[in-house]
């Protein structure tokens, strides 16, 4: 005999974080959000970091944090200088622990742009990063585009600009860890599962911004991702 007891919640849920897929009317479901720091070289030096190929920094942002394309990030309170970080995200349709590299892109359902939002003064305070970088609205992201339509991402341009003026450029070539190793590593520390995106690094030229100022992020073979600071 099923013993269960079927509770009903006592205020009303949440509806789940979710993600445009690109082409179709559907929607691509976020379970978890997780970032990666320090992952391109040029990056590191303007950070005043080591560019030597640490372990990657890993670090997570609630799934509520997502701003979807075409929305408005507020400027968070208790910061001074609220810093753009230009990233492309992984999108992941399986998952596992200890995943091989040479298995790992077979976990990706697809790619996307999307933006680490960072209270910089707070980051650099000492302070847990948690503040610093898992506020609300601190996760701008673009629609996913499937594997079936762009292929795999191991190099394009990346490129931030705010009000039309050029503030990140690089390749994504030019990761420190690519995005195999990313996932491989990932698991490691998590078990990844269907849901999970992954933030892969931003490049150089990370910078503040102000309330009007119009964010696009773009890379190549991906949907674009435009917000305002408001």
């Amino acid at each position: 005999m099923d013993t269960a007891v079927k509770r009903n919640f006592v205020i009303s849920p949440l509806p789940a974080a979710s993600l445009a897929v690109v082409g179709t009317a559907d929607a691509f479901p976020v379970r978890r959000i997780y970032c990666v720091g320090r992952n391109y070289v040029a990056h590191v030096r303007e950070m005043g970091g080591n560019e030597e190929r640490d372990p990657p920094i890993f670090f997570q942002k609630p799934t509520d944090a997502i701003v979807a394309d075409g929305g408005n990030v507020p400027y968070p309170t208790k910061t001074d200088d609220f810093h753009h970080e230009m990233e492309m995200v992984i999108a992941l349709k399986s998952g596992g622990t200890n995943i091989p590299e040479a298995e790992a892109l077979s976990h990706i359902y697809g790619y996307g742009v999307a933006l680490d939002m960072t209270r910089r003064d707070i980051q650099g305070s000492g302070r847990p990063w948690e503040i610093a970088k898992s506020f609300d609205h601190s996760c701008p992201c673009g629609p996913i585009t499937p594997v079936e339509k762009c292929g795999h991402i191991s190099s394009g341009n990346i490129k931030l600009t705010v009000n039309g003026e050029t503030r990140q450029q690089s390749d994504i070539e030019l990761l420190i860890w690519k995005v195999p190793e990313i996932i491989a590593n990932l698991s490691t520390y998590f078990e990844l599962k269907a849901g999970d995106i992954i933030l892969t690094g931003t490049p150089h030229g990370v910078g503040p911004v102000v309330r009007g100022d119009e964010l696009v992020g773009t890379i190549a073979g991906l949907e674009p991702l435009t917000v305002r600071i408001t």
